[in-house]
C-alpha cells in the first residue's frame, strides 16, 4: 500500500482540477497546467480533492499509485504557488546578472556564458552571487537550475562555483607538504 497514494490531493481556493480520463488539467492564479496519467491508476475528484487510486492490484500499478498522485499534487501547487530553486554562486570573481532574455554568467572561463532563459521560467539575481529560478512546473524550474548548475559545479577543494541553496559541499584536504 502507498502511504503517499492513499492521501487525497486538496484543491485550494481559486484553483479548479479537471478530470478527462487519464488527462488532469488544473488551472489557477499563476497559470494552467496538464499532466496525463499512466493506464495502471485511475483518478477522481472527490469532496476533500483529487483521489488516485491503482487500477488492479498488479505491481505495474502499485508502483505508479504515489507517483501520480505527487505528479498531481505537483501541478496543483504549481498552478497555485509556484515553484522557486535557488543557487548560490562562491569564487572569486564569479558573478551573475540577468541581460534582457539571457543570463550572463562569469564563472573564470575566457569569456561570459550567455544562458538563454526559456518562456516558462523566470530567473532574477537580487544580488550578484545569488541566482532564483521560479516557474509553475517542478520539473521544468529544477531542469533549468540543473543546466544553470552545469556551467561550473561546487569542487571539494575550495568550494567553487555554482551550488544549490542549503546544499552542503563535502570539503577535501590539500596536498600536504
Amino acid at each position: 500500500m502507498s502511504r503517499i497514494g492513499k492521501k487525497p490531493v486538496a484543491v485550494p481556493g481559486g484553483v479548479t482540477v479537471t478530470i478527462d480520463g487519464q488527462s488532469v488539467a488544473a488551472k489557477g492564479p499563476k497559470g494552467q497546467l496538464e499532466i496525463t496519467l499512466v493506464d495502471h491508476v485511475l483518478a477522481s475528484m472527490g469532496e476533500d480533492g483529487v483521489s488516485v487510486e491503482p487500477r488492479d492490484k498488479s505491481k505495474q500499478a502499485r508502483s505508479a499509485w504515489g507517483m501520480s498522485r505527487t505528479l498531481v499534487s505537483n501541478i496543483v501547487t504549481g498552478v497555485s504557488e509556484g515553484f522557486e530553486r535557488k543557487l548560490e554562486i562562491n569564487g572569486v570573481g564569479y558573478r551573475a546578472a540577468v541581460q534582457g532574455k539571457s543570463l550572463q554568467l562569469s564563472l573564470g572561463y575566457s569569456h561570459d556564458v550567455n544562458f538563454e532563459i526559456p518562456d516558462d521560467v523566470q530567473i532574477v539575481c537580487p544580488k550578484p552571487t545569488e541566482i532564483v529560478v521560479s516557474g509553475i512546473d517542478k520539473q521544468r524550474v529544477g531542469q533549468v537550475a540543473a543546466n544553470i548548475r552545469k556551467w561550473r559545479q561546487p569542487e571539494p577543494y575550495k568550494g567553487k562555483g555554482i551550488k544549490y541553496a542549503g546544499e552542503y559541499i563535502v570539503r577535501k584536504e590539500g596536498k600536504k607538504k
